[in-house]
């Protein structure tokens, strides 16, 4: 019976493959109308729990829309009217406390309605494309889905939708929605002087990208050089911790290394202490009064009352904080590219030496290409982790030494420490949530070229 179907299917077209215009085009009325009255269709050719199905979402949503969405959609357009604070009652001659809007809680509530209506309408094509699918089965003969037929199809066809269906809930409710949310605050004036409940704030539109790009404002005279910094440390700390990774992961990988196993071990030990442990360890080794400095005084390399500004000069801190991240990335970078030298044909080798080829030409001609082959996409995500890198320059230096020139910024923030600042300090959402949206232009703008330019998008199996 099931084969039987599949080829009359295939013989007449799949109608859960028609697009919403052809549906509305070829469907009867009572297809039509199942847009408006979701499950309409279904009903009428006895798929009652399915119908049902479709008329109860229905109806909680207008239930939803009339008893509190619409009051949500029109505090999302003001974000609210009337402020927190004290009225007189006349009939008892005291003062009162009026709690007043919450801008906040209008802006959630208003995108949850608008998200929860964009779910309602999607769930009422999905009525009319089913409503078609059985009229379209109905005209043509073909066999109409029961009940059992739809809980088998979630065992067998519809098994995707079954198990994806609370995934994509999750998704909706804890990064959609927050995600959303958080954009629009870019719009509106959130900062540390319209705090609610005591203070609304409202809709700005473009005023806060005008802010940070404005010629001349200290928003813009920080932007640009925490912006240059924050590229510049990520091509540094990438670039640094890959080619000396690679170089390390050669050296151990030669066959005249005795001990490999030793030496993995050593370097690899490093990752199994905690980065935080080992980044607030470093903070302490270089600080004024640290050991480094000491032994410098001891050592007479320094006066007894000078010490190295690894962390209060900018330039100092900006390449020791480089240096250390060394450190704590190179093993990553060794045990990734051990693992791809070792798959590394052993045939290519000895042909290149059979052709006279000496070590740096096999390096060059061989090794580089493969490893960047199937490292780059590792690369590219590596660089965007090393832009949004919060807990090295955090528990490093702080974002410090601080600038009066900059707009709460220090000379090493990133832009998503000096997010960080904006938000936590200064109360400044609405500036954290610009920052936050021109951070993902850049990274996905950045990303996206450069891996569609790559030989691992473009010959996906070159070294297969």
């Amino acid at each position: 019976m099931g084969i039987f179907k599949k080829k009359k299917e295939a013989a007449f077209g799949r109608p859960s493959d028609a697009g919403i215009g052809q549906v509305f085009k070829n469907g009867n009325m009572i297809t039509r109308l199942s847009l408006l009255i979701c499950g309409l269709g279904n009903l009428v050719n006895k798929q009652f729990v399915r119908g049902l199905a479709f008329l109860a979402v229905e109806a909680a949503y207008l239930v939803y829309l009339f008893t509190f969405g619409i009051r949500a959609i029109e505090n999302f357009i003001t974000l609210g009217v009337n402020e927190q604070g004290e009225v007189f009652n006349e009939a008892l001659g005291i003062y009162e406390y009026s709690a007043g809007d919450d801008s906040m809680l209008c802006l959630l509530y208003g995108v949850i309605t608008i998200v929860l209506t964009a779910a309602f309408i999607l769930e009422a094509v999905m009525s009319m494309k089913s409503a078609y699918c059985t009229q379209y089965r109905k005209e043509h003969g073909m066999h109409i889905p029961t009940l059992k037929d739809d809980l088998r199809s979630l065992k067998e066809e519809n098994l995707h939708a079954a198990l994806l269906a609370l995934p994509i809930l999750g998704i909706l409710c804890f990064t959609i929605v927050p995600l959303i949310f958080m954009i629009l605050i870019a719009f509106t004036s959130y900062d540390h002087n319209h705090q609610p409940p005591g203070n609304l704030f409202d809709w700005v539109g473009l005023d806060n990208f005008a802010a940070m790009f404005s010629q001349g404002s200290k928003l813009a005279a920080t932007f640009w050089p925490v912006l240059s910094w924050t590229l510049i440390w990520a091509v540094m700390a990438t670039f640094s911790c890959y080619i000396l990774g690679m170089l390390l992961a050669l050296l151990i990988n030669r066959k005249d290394t005795r001990w490999k196993g030793f030496w993995r071990f050593m370097f690899v030990l490093s990752i199994a202490v905690p980065q935080f442990v080992t980044l607030l360890s470093m903070r302490t080794i270089f600080n004024a009064n640290g050991p480094v400095n000491v032994i410098l005084r001891e050592l007479n390399l320094i006066g007894a009352t000078e010490s190295i500004p690894f962390f209060t000069n900018p330039l100092y801190a900006k390449i020791t904080i480089i240096c250390i991240n060394i450190w704590i990335g190179v093993p990553f970078t060794m045990l990734s590219t051990t693992g791809i030298l070792q798959n590394i044909p052993a045939d290519l080798y000895e042909a290149a030496k059979i052709d006279g080829a000496n070590a740096p030409t096999i390096f060059r001609k061989i090794t580089l290409p493969y490893m960047m082959f199937i490292m780059t996409p590792t690369l590219i995500t590596t660089f965007a982790g090393n832009i949004n890198n919060f807990n090295v320059i955090f528990l490093l230096s702080g974002g410090g030494p601080d600038s009066m020139d900059y707009y709460y910024a220090g000379k090493t923030d990133l832009l998503v420490t000096w997010l960080y600042r904006l938000t936590i300090t200064q109360k400044d959402y609405n500036l954290g949530a610009v920052i936050g949206i021109l951070v993902f232009v850049i990274l996905a703008t950045l990303s996206l070229l450069t891996y569609r330019r790559t030989g691992s998008y473009k010959d996906e199996g070159g070294f297969q």
